[in-house]
C-alpha cells in the first residue's frame, strides 16, 4: 500500500483542488465571515455585523475574539477567489503537517505513510466540512499539535496561548501541561494569551469589552445547540431530552463523567500523543458547541488507535471512527432536519446523533485500557527478568 501512496496522495489532492474550482457546494461560508467581518473590528461594529447571504436561515455573526479579526483582516485585502485558494492551500498543508507530526510521535516517519494517511483523511467528514466551510480547525490543530509536541516550554505555551486568542476552545490544551506538571509551559500559555488579548484590546477596546464581558458564554449566538451538527455532550443530551440542557444537572453529570474518563485515560500513561488526544477529546465533549468539523482531532486519535492502541477496544473504536466519518453520518442527519433550528426526534435520529460523543468517550476508555495493559506487561517483564536472575551467594 505504501508503494502507491505518492500516487494516491497526488490523486486525492488533485481531486480536492478540482472541487475547489468547480464544486458549487464548497461555499466556504465561514471563510466569507472571517474575511468580510474582520475589517469591522476597526469600524467598531464587529459583533453587530452579520453576513446576510443566508439571512433567511441564520445571519452568521463573527464569533471569535477581536485578535482573530485582526489576524484575518489581511484576507480582505485580496479578491474573494484568491482568498479561497490561499485558504484551501494553507489547510491542505496543515492536514499534511498534522499527519506528519502524529506519525512522528508514533515513531512512524516514512514520508509515504504520511502521504497515504493525508490522502485518506482528506475525504472524511470532519476534514471535508472544514474545507467546504472554509473553517479554521485544521490550522488550529496544526498549531497545537506542533507546539504541544515540543519539549520547549515556551514553544508549547506560546502555541496554546496564541491559538486560544484566536478561538477560545484551544484553551483546554493548557490541561496537558498541568497533567505533565510542566508549570512553566502553563505560565507561558497564560503570558501568550495575555499578549494576544492585549493586542485585541489595544486595537478596539469597545469590541474587546463587548466580546469578553457581554457575549462570552452565549452559545445560542453561535448557532443551534440542538442541531445534529453540534456533536458535544450538551448537543446530544439536548436532542435526547428535547430542550437545551444548558447548565442543568444532567449536563453537569455528563461533564463530570467525561472528566473522570479523561483522568482514567491520562493517569497511567506518559505517551505524549495519547495525552494530547485525551485532552482534546475532553474539550470536544464538554464544550457547549462542538460542530462536526471541530472533530478534526479524530485524525490524530484514529492514527493512535490504529498503530499504538493494541487493545481490542482500540481497534473497535478506530473502526467506529472510520464508519462515522467515512459514512458522513452528520451530513445525513442534517438532511433529515427541516432547517438548522428544527430537528426531528425519532429514536433512530436521537441514537445516531450520539455518534461522535460516543466515539470520543470510547477513545478515552481505549487509551486508558491500553495504558494499563502496557504497564502490566512492563511490570510482568520486569518481574520475569528479576525471577530469572541467578541467586547471589553471600559468603
Amino acid at each position: 500500500m505504501l508503494s502507491v501512496a505518492p500516487w494516491l496522495f497526488a490523486l486525492s489532492v488533485l481531486g480536492h483542488l478540482f472541487m475547489v474550482a468547480f464544486q458549487t457546494k464548497m461555499t466556504m461560508i465561514d471563510l466569507l465571515v472571517y474575511r468580510n467581518g474582520s475589517p469591522h473590528l476597526f469600524s467598531g461594529d464587529l459583533y453587530e455585523w452579520r453576513l446576510d447571504q443566508y439571512a433567511d436561515v441564520f445571519p452568521l455573526p463573527f464569533t471569535y475574539p477581536p485578535f482573530a479579526a485582526a489576524i484575518f483582516t489581511p484576507m480582505s485585502w485580496v479578491p474573494w477567489e484568491a482568498s479561497r485558494w490561499i485558504w484551501q492551500l494553507i489547510c491542505l498543508g496543515c492536514l499534511y503537517y498534522i499527519v506528519h507530526v502524529t506519525l512522528k510521535l508514533l515513531k512512524l516517519q516514512d514520508p509515504r505513510r504520511v502521504m497515504l494517511w493525508t490522502a485518506l483523511t482528506l475525504w472524511i467528514e470532519p476534514v471535508r466540512t472544514t474545507l467546504n466551510y472554509g473553517q479554521i480547525n485544521l490550522v488550529l490543530v496544526a498549531i497545537l499539535i506542533g507546539t504541544l509536541a515540543s519539549a520547549r516550554n515556551w514553544v508549547g505555551g506560546a502555541g496554546v496561548g496564541f491559538a486560544a486568542g484566536i478561538k477560545l476552545t484551544p484553551a483546554i490544551s493548557g490541561l496537558y501541561f498541568l497533567i505533565q506538571r510542566r508549570w512553566m509551559a502553563a505560565v507561558w500559555s497564560f503570558v501568550a494569551f495575555a499578549v494576544v488579548y492585549g493586542i485585541g484590546w489595544a486595537i478596539s477596546p469597545s469590541q474587546s469589552d463587548k466580546f469578553w464581558f457581554q457575549l462570552l458564554g452565549d452559545a445560542s449566538r453561535v448557532g443551534p445547540v440542538g442541531s445534529a451538527i453540534n456533536q458535544s455532550l450538551r448537543g446530544a443530551l439536548s436532542r435526547t431530552v428535547g430542550y437545551d440542557v444548558k447548565t442543568g444537572p444532567i449536563y453537569i453529570v455528563a461533564v463530570l463523567v467525561a472528566a473522570a474518563l479523561t483522568w482514567f485515560a491520562v493517569s497511567k500513561t506518559k505517551d505524549v500523543l495519547a495525552l494530547i488526544v485525551s485532552v482534546q477529546m475532553l474539550g470536544l465533549l464538554v464544550s457547549p458547541i462542538s460542530w462536526s468539523h471541530h472533530w478534526v482531532w479524530m485524525v490524530p486519535a484514529l492514527l493512535w488507535l490504529v498503530y499504538e492502541g493494541g487493545h481490542l477496544l482500540c481497534k473497535i473504536t478506530a473502526g467506529l471512527w472510520v464508519l462515522l466519518t467515512g459514512g458522513y453520518l452528520i451530513s445525513f442527519l442534517l438532511l433529515a432536519q427541516p432547517n438548522i433550528w428544527d430537528f426531528p426526534r425519532p429514536w433512530i435520529f436521537v441514537v445516531l446523533g450520539w455518534g461522535y460523543p460516543v466515539a470520543g468517550v470510547l477513545t478515552l476508555v481505549a487509551i486508558g485500557l491500553a495504558a494499563r495493559r502496557q504497564r502490566d506487561e512492563l511490570l510482568s517483564g520486569e518481574q520475569e527478568a528479576a525471577d530469572g536472575e541467578p541467586s547471589r551467594v553471600v559468603g
